[in-house]
């Protein structure tokens, strides 16, 4: 999967010149001076899948800018979001907690609890200078941070309005590059004697995909995945239900931009759309690309580089025409799984890549204890610090755990949880529907052949739902909590 090779690094160790970590509380004191703790910077796309970055072995696209970090850092090959769809997925970041706990399981529902604890607050309670800016999309106004200027839910790509620490102010430009401005201007007049962390959060690739006049038309032909015309034949209904196929639910014109060619129908209107689609998505990846290498320049001219965390991800995968389809949320690979690159220098070792199963849960307290901070108890994830290090601990997780709540809905995906292995995958879709998939990954990675009523794989069925069950109940969840999330019936 990997085109740079950095599998031969798996084995060896990273290099560790990391400040010493005092395990300390908000508010009490810090036995390295402040100047030491590094700086946070967190970059978050929209909709931005692994398989459109070169340094994940793309195949359709190039990204020399995040392929830097890859470089210069750790990639992640199985990080992966626990409810695939943007809200969500934020909410899940901010809290290092699961949706049922957080409360926000979908983009539509109940606004996001801002009251509640997020790993900003505790970093400003100790004492870090704390910024958010872009893409928020949680339907509550930011807290835990100094400074927030924000996009009024999707925000749009020219010319946006941004809701700047509660002033609404319109900012004339194309949206990737003034969120890139204002990131770069919160450092520049930081205080320089704190340490900062800054949620620096792109609009882009998010639907509907309009590149600036710089990158526009600088995709064509693009391939299509091997799984383009998927007909779900061993699925569940809930594969063949959804509503996002591209040859019928992508939209002419408003997504694809102009009407197709007269006379294309069938496979040739869907090869068309495919183009269409992607052509915009990848040139609005190319300027997220070119302006993440610009806020890279801006750290190594300011000397900022060297104790700076810098992370890059996006809130979760994206079909990129896999099994015919475009959006996300459901649990199979292309939506569940998350890019995940890290650099910090004198830390990360570069170069490396790891392996070990990662969840966007585990962020939040990553952050945390990288600042010298004790991780609070209720947090569910778990610190990454030692995979940072290049050291696997052998009570590393085996499984994650998976649910995604938002149906009725855009889209039309059913409501289904799961766990997933290094190997194996469980998913369960219910509410109106009672069915089970199950998938070899290693013998089948593009999850073509359910395996659910297969004898052969009895025993280890029978194992994944032991284990789903034991994951359900580490992180409180349960049938009758899921009961609770069910749409009320009308009377």
């Amino acid at each position: 999967m990997n085109n740079l090779n950095r599998r031969d690094f798996l084995k060896l160790t990273a290099s560790v010149s990391a400040i010493p970590l005092t395990g300390c509380l908000p508010g009490q004191a810090y036995s390295t001076p402040p100047a030491k703790r590094p700086n946070i910077v967190f970059i978050m796309t929209d909709d931005h899948a692994s398989h459109a970055m070169s340094c994940y072995g793309s195949k359709i696209n190039k990204t020399p800018n995040l392929d830097r970090l890859a470089n210069e850092g750790m990639l992640f090959e199985n990080c992966f979001c626990t409810n695939s769809i943007c809200a969500p997925s934020r909410a899940v970041i901010l809290t290092g907690k699961y949706s049922h706990i957080n409360g926000k399981i979908d983009n539509s529902g109940t606004p996001f609890d801002g009251s509640q604890q997020t790993f900003p607050k505790l970093l400003q309670a100790a004492g870090y200078q704390t910024a958010m800016i872009g893409k928020w999309h949680l339907r509550s106004a930011p807290t835990g941070f100094d400074y927030w200027s924000v996009l009024p839910g999707q925000g749009r790509y020219f010319n946006p309005d941004m809701i700047e620490m509660g002033e609404k102010k319109k900012f004339p430009g194309y949206v990737t590059d003034i969120i890139t401005d204002k990131a770069i201007n919160f450092v520049k007049n930081r205080d320089p004697e704190k340490p900062f962390c800054m949620l620096y959060q792109h609009k882009a690739p998010h639907r509907n995909w309009q590149p600036d006049d710089k990158h526009k038309g600088t995709h064509k032909n693009i391939p299509e995945p091997a799984t383009f015309n998927d007909d779900y034949a061993t699925r569940s209904d809930a594969a063949r239900q959804q509503e996002m196929t591209i040859e019928t639910h992508l939209r002419v014109p408003s997504d694809t931009k102009v009407k197709p060619p007269e006379g294309l129908s069938g496979q040739a209107l869907k090869k068309w759309k495919y183009q269409r689609y992607m052509e915009d998505y990848l040139d609005c990846v190319a300027s997220v690309d070119d302006n993440v290498g610009r806020f890279l320049d801006f750290l190594d001219e300011t000397g900022l580089a060297q104790n700076t965390i810098v992370v890059y991800t996006s809130d979760q995968g994206f079909y990129l025409g896999d099994h015919g389809w475009f959006d996300k949320r459901f649990m199979y690979e292309h939506s569940l799984r998350m890019p995940l690159l890290v650099r910090y220098p004198g830390f990360v070792k570069p170069g490396t890549v790891s392996e070990d199963i990662v969840v966007n849960i585990d962020f939040a307290p990553t952050f945390l204890e990288m600042a010298g901070l004790t991780v609070p108890g209720d947090i569910q994830g778990e610190s990454i610090r030692p995979l940072l290090k290049g050291k696997s601990p052998r009570s590393w997780r085996e499984a994650m755990y998976y649910h995604y709540y938002e149906y009725p809905a855009v889209h039309q995906v059913k409501r289904h949880y799961g766990i997933r292995t290094e190997r194996y995958k469980l998913i369960h879709f219910y509410y109106d529907i009672d069915a089970w998939e199950l998938y070899d990954l290693r013998a089948d990675p593009d999850e073509l052949n359910n395996l659910i009523d297969n004898p052969s794989y009895a025993k280890i069925k029978k194992q994944l739902e032991i284990d789903l069950e034991k994951l359900r109940a580490k992180y409180g969840d349960s049938d009758e909590l899921t009961k609770s999330f069910l749409p009320k019936k009308k009377k």
